[in-house]
């Protein structure tokens, strides 16, 4: 992913916890499956990048959340780092209880486990959600900021930390709290609308993060288009609490229908709802 916007509301008793609209860039060359449950870890949902084995943003029927975005560091690229999308899929699958980052972690826990060898990967932001224990966390590796629980809020994250002031993200996220004042529950179709935007910043309101003024003016967009790079998806998720009962929806319109052939503009659209399956825990009273 290279922007999402979210809003982030733990303490609700009865409505939405999480709003979120998230595009997906990348180069049209590599493969990738669209969102769908996994044959081999059924209780996943997400898309699936065919090169690197990971994913970008997916979801697990016991309530776990996370998504990835990079960080633009050109000039610190290394080709042999591993690929940043296990960090999202590891989280979704779990792992043995007893290991840190097994399906009883926390998602600070999680990002803590993450963090002590973070500097091998290229650069990323990593959003890890529990919607059971109502957290949300964060964690860049490029940031001197360590893994934090994300208080409520309106936020956004491209290619920097964690609501970095670049015009998309400012604009974005604000278009959402605007929809959100109107409606606490628009159609996803309506957030996915809201970041299908080919809209080029000024030259004066570009970052400068080492790369050709040509190219962040091409990258300013929240909907990227280039010959051989750009947004090849859409996701809008909402969580919503029930009383004890926490439903989720997802939606996803990509330019890939799983032919692995790019076609404009994307009308290949899927959708999934389901009620998490929630487990009592062991710190819990029953």
């Amino acid at each position: 992913m290279c922007l999402i916007v979210f809003d982030w509301r733990p303490d609700a008793l009865d409505g939405p916890l999480l709003t979120l609209a998230a595009n997906r860039d990348e180069f049209f060359r590599r493969t990738a499956e669209p969102i769908g449950w996994w044959r081999d870890a059924p209780g996943v949902l997400a898309g699936r990048d065919l090169l690197g084995g990971g994913t970008w943003l997916g979801l697990s029927r016991d309530g776990r959340f996370a998504a990835l975005t990079n960080y633009r560091a050109p000039h610190e690229m290394r080709a042999d780092a591993p690929t940043r999308g296990t960090l999202v899929s590891d989280w979704l699958n779990g792992s043995p209880p007893g290991s840190v980052n097994s399906t009883h972690a926390t998602p600070l826990e999680y990002l803590h486990h993450v963090a002590r060898t973070g500097d091998i990967y290229n650069g990323f932001n990593l959003l890890v959600g529990d919607w059971t224990r109502r957290e949300l966390g964060w964690y860049c590796n490029r940031s001197n900021i360590a893994p934090t629980l994300l208080t409520p809020g309106t936020h956004g994250i491209s290619n920097a930390v964690l609501d970095t002031p670049w015009p998309k993200l400012v604009n974005k996220r604000a278009e959402l709290g605007a929809l959100l004042a109107r409606d606490s529950m628009p159609l996803l179709e309506r957030l996915i609308d809201l970041m299908r935007d080919p809209r080029l910043a000024r030259d004066d309101e570009l970052p400068s993060t080492g790369i050709s003024l040509e190219r962040e003016r091409a990258l300013s967009a929240a909907f990227i288009e280039t010959p051989e790079y750009g947004t090849r998806g859409t996701t809008a998720l909402r969580v919503v609490a029930h009383g004890d009962v926490i439903g989720v929806a997802v939606a996803e319109r990509s330019d890939d229908n799983g032919s692995h052939r790019i076609v404009r503009p994307g009308d290949f659209e899927r959708s999934f709802a389901f009620n998490v399956e929630r487990e009592i825990r062991a710190d819990e009273t029953v």
